[in-house]
Order: C-alpha cells, then sequence, then structure tokens
C-alpha cells in the first residue's frame, strides 16, 4: 500500500514557475535604478576649450599691461611736473582793475540796454623764468549777475617780470532783457550808493620757458567789489575799485564739461 503525503503536492503553475524564476535572478519588483539604469549615459567630463581659455588669457594680459602703461605715464608726468616746478618755479598771472569808467548807462521802456564803458586793467607776470602768451581774450561786465556789456581784447605776449595795461570799450546796444533783470536794474541804478559791477575775462594761455612752450589752458579772471554811478550829463562816471580784487582760476575742458 502506497503512503500517503498530506497536503498533497501539485505540479507549479507557469505563473509560480515564472514568479520563483523572477526571485531567483533577481530582486521582485524592479527598482527604478534597475529599469533605468541601463538606459542612462554614462557622465563623461567634457574637455575644456583652450581657444576660450587662450582669449580669456590673452583679455586679462592687456588689461594689466594697459593699466601698467596708464599708472607709468601718470608717474612720468608727475615727475616731469615736479622738474619744471623745482627749475622754474611757476606762479599765475596776476591782474588789477587800474581804472573804469561809465560813460553811458539807460535802461528803455521796451525792456533794452544801452551802455558805454572805458576799461583799464593791468596784468602782471611775477616769474622771473617764464613768459605768458595770450589767445584773444573775452570781457564781459556784469552787475548782479545781468550782463551789461561785452568787449575782447587782442592777443598779446608777456615778458618775464613783465605788468601789461590792457584796455577794453565794452559796450552794450539794443539788448534785449527778462523782465525779472530789467527791474532789478533799475533799482539798483537809482541807488544812490551806486549799483554793484563785476568783470569776468575769459582766454586761453601758454607758459613759455626758453624755447619750450606748453600746451594751452584756459584762465577766467573775475573782478568783483566795483560800485559805480549812473553818469549825469556828458561827462564819463568813475567807477570806485579801490576794494576791487581778482582772483585767476584755471579752467580744464572735459568733453562738453569745463571745470
Amino acid at each position: 500500500m502506497a503512503d500517503r503525503v498530506y497536503p498533497s503536492s501539485k505540479p507549479a503553475t507557469n505563473g509560480t514557475t515564472a514568479a520563483t524564476a523572477t526571485t531567483t535572478n533577481g530582486a521582485f519588483p524592479a527598482t527604478k535604478a534597475q529599469l533605468y539604469g541601463a538606459t542612462r549615459p554614462a557622465y563623461r567630463p567634457q574637455p575644456h576649450n583652450r581657444r576660450r581659455q587662450h582669449s580669456r588669457s590673452c583679455c586679462c594680459s592687456c588689461c594689466i599691461w594697459l593699466t601698467f602703461f596708464l599708472l607709468l605715464l601718470i608717474l612720468l608726468v608727475a615727475i616731469a611736473g615736479a622738474i619744471v616746478y623745482v627749475l622754474y618755479r611757476p606762479h599765475r598771472p596776476t591782474f588789477s582793475v587800474s581804472n573804469l569808467k561809465v560813460s553811458h548807462l539807460n535802461v528803455t521802456s521796451s525792456s533794452t540796454i544801452n551802455s558805454k564803458f572805458d576799461l583799464n586793467i593791468t596784468a602782471k607776470n611775477p616769474n622771473k623764468k617764464l613768459g605768458y602768451i595770450y589767445d584773444t581774450i573775452t570781457v564781459s561786465l556784469l552787475s548782479n549777475d545781468i550782463d551789461i556789456g561785452d568787449s575782447t581784447i587782442p592777443a598779446f605776449e608777456q615778458g618775464k617780470k613783465d605788468t601789461t595795461l590792457l584796455k577794453a570799450d565794452i559796450t552794450n546796444t539794443g539788448k534785449t532783457l527778462d523782465s525779472g533783470s530789467v527791474s532789478t536794474l533799475k533799482t539798483d541804478l537809482k541807488s544812490k550808493s551806486g549799483f554793484p559791477l563785476k568783470i569776468e575775462i575769459d582766454t586761453k594761455v601758454k607758459a613759455k620757458m626758453g624755447g619750450f612752450k606748453t600746451p594751452k589752458v584756459g584762465i577766467r579772471v573775475t573782478c568783483d567789489g566795483i560800485t559805480a554811478t549812473v553818469p549825469t550829463g556828458k561827462t564819463a562816471a568813475t567807477a570806485s575799485t579801490s576794494a576791487s580784487k581778482c582772483k585767476v582760476d584755471i579752467r580744464i575742458k572735459i568733453w562738453k564739461w569745463t571745470f
């Protein structure tokens, strides 16, 4: 009599066989690393672009050398300036108002101005070793910043330790003023103490040291502290210039701006 086995063993189905085979070969269910790991491309570092590195290196080198040459140029200019200063001890020219006469000054009912002034200015060169060469000089006469007359003085050359008397006939004929300027000017002209005047002189000058001449530099001379009165009759009125002072400023123009 055959022995019985409980429970009786049954033949495995296809699904059981497949599951057993899958379990035997690997984990089930499959992980994302197993599903996508095979298709993911392996990371390969890209080689650096040698041309780009070379161009960047060239740009850096150019910037460094350009900065070096600019600093060197500034240093050389500073050394040259120091040498010139030690050898020549340059000083700015000085100006003073010698005389100013008011021949005519009138503001009409149509807001126009007619004026005539006679101006004498003394220019001095205090330097022992260099002279000055002046371009044409522009002269403006103002009262409370209102332009009441203009003139020009021809170019001239001034030697060492030299004094030059500059003369200018300042006129203004039929210039129209705005209402505010007319009101201010009429009030000042009626004042018993006189009306204030300011002289502005603009020109360019270069220094001459032996056979060497420097580049032109703009200067502005401002003279204030002048008081004048309106003349009565045909006799010109002499302005008071005893308290006048003139200041010389160097003006440097960079593109559109003047400093």
